[in-house]
């Protein structure tokens, strides 16, 4: 499958690859960011809230971690479109092709 980005979005794709170049930030981040995926949809029902919260506490712990190793503050701070685009940058880690526009 692949996906087709605008400019706008080729843009915030490759400052948050710009802003992600440790590689330890990026383990951290890949496997942060599922955790935080994951709890989301068990977090709706109380059974799997148990279980969502620790990996939603957990994933963004490595995150933060992950800005220390890189020396810079995360990239949804400046703009919460980046939380997005955090997923989408792992989609593409693990095999999912993004057609970017030409910049």
């Amino acid at each position: 499958m692949k996906i087709t980005l605008n400019e706008e979005w080729t843009d915030l794709l490759e400052q948050y690859k710009d802003d992600h170049q440790d590689p330890r930030n990026q383990f951290c981040h890949s496997v942060g960011i599922p955790m935080i995926a994951a709890s989301l949809p068990l977090g709706v029902s109380i059974i799997g809230l148990p279980l969502a919260i620790p990996l939603f506490g957990v994933g963004w712990g490595l995150q933060f971690i992950g800005h220390f190793f890189e020396g810079k503050k995360p990239s949804f701070v400046d703009d919460k479109r980046q939380l997005l685009v955090g997923a989408a940058w792992w989609t593409q880690k693990i095999g999912l092709k993004f057609i970017q526009t030409a910049r």
